[in-house]
């Protein structure tokens, strides 16, 4: 989906909005900002599910980078697909969100079940006593026996991470970020459970009674055009997208790099398709191309980010949500705004 397409997802099936896109009457908005924090994080970052639902709350970006739009962080090894740790890079904006979430909702979960004594009948707590820094920072604790232990955070796994407790200002609390509304740690695969719903409110604001009796899978395809549908993993794909065409805009505008300059820059520092599978994490370019951006592996990039045909170097290049939307109209599975309010028009 397009960026423009994830904001009406998100109004519609994360936040409960009308079609008119404001907030539904009755709307129960308990779990809305760890959803749309975890959307946004995804989205801006190109975490797995797994390794963005897995994250403990010392894990979230703290360093900026230069200009500060970016943070980064480090994904533990035990988490990816290959098993090797990789930095990756969020948002400023997207990490806000994260925190607004840790602050708010969140610390509304931990307040009930410190409260309801839910986390005193755990068959496992492990409360971190110290996390240490370097090339390969270990977490230490001491369990409810008071046996001391230690292991590499970039060897902890998602079951691991979830018996991991910090003390907190009443008491200890979760590690693990996001939480169930009962305050536990939230199973990384339950994150397909929200997207599902998401996608159905979507489908019961968009699209008739009837339309919605026949199943996905075997709905027109104007039909199916009419409602934005995501995964978790749509928010990667997304972010694939998303980055190789900011990159390939840098290179053939912002920067101005002839054909020989831009063949130099990619020695030095690979192409865009390089880059991107660098930053998702990818052992071989080709994964990259073959299954995240093949909606746009078949279009020339020069034609798609070029400037409108014009003699006058003083007008602005097309911008990106121009962009998408074209990209939208000329390749499949690409979902934009543009296309599903035509369609449902």
């Amino acid at each position: 989906m397009t960026p423009r397409t994830w904001g009406l997802w998100s109004d519609l099936g994360l936040r409960g909005h009308t079609a008119a896109r404001i907030a539904a009457p009755g709307w129960d908005s308990r779990t809305e900002l760890r959803n749309t924090a975890f959307v946004q994080l995804v989205l801006s970052s190109g975490l797995r599910r797994q390794e963005g639902g897995a994250l403990l709350t010392f894990e979230l970006p703290t360093q900026r980078l230069r200009h500060g739009r970016y943070l980064h962080g480090h994904i533990a090894g035990v988490l990816s697909r290959s098993k090797t740790g990789r930095t990756y890079y969020a948002t400023a904006d997207s990490v806000g969100q994260v925190e607004s979430y840790v602050v708010s909702e969140r610390a509304w979960a931990v307040q009930r079940a410190q409260a309801s004594g839910r986390y005193d009948r755990l068959p496992v707590m492990r409360l971190v006593t110290e996390v240490t820094h370097g090339l390969k920072p270990m977490v230490e604790w001491v369990d409810a026996n008071g046996v001391v232990g230690a292991q590499e955070l970039n060897r902890l796994d998602w079951r691991e991470r979830q018996w991991l407790f910090i003390q907190g200002p009443n008491g200890p609390e979760p590690a693990w970020l996001w939480l169930t509304e009962h305050g536990l740690p939230m199973d990384p695969d339950r994150w397909n459970g929200v997207f599902r719903t998401a996608n159905l409110r979507c489908e019961k604001v968009l699209l008739t009674a009837k339309e919605r009796e026949i199943d996905r899978d075997f709905r027109l395809a104007e039909i199916r055009a009419r409602s934005p549908y995501a995964t978790p993993h749509s928010g990667r794909h997304s972010f694939a997208l998303y980055q190789l065409i900011v990159l390939n805009q840098l290179m053939e505008t912002r920067f101005g790099l002839t054909k020989a300059d831009r063949r130099d820059f990619a020695l030095l520092f690979g192409d865009p398709w390089f880059l991107v599978k660098i930053l998702l994490g990818h052992s071989d370019v080709e994964t990259t191309k073959r299954h995240y951006l093949a909606p746009v592996a078949h279009l020339q990039l020069q034609s798609i980010l070029a400037a409108a045909e014009t003699a006058d170097d003083s007008k602005d290049i097309e911008d990106l949500d121009g962009v998408f939307a074209r990209l939208a109209r000329e390749s499949a599975g690409i979902q934009d705004i543009d296309t599903l309010v035509g369609a449902a028009s």
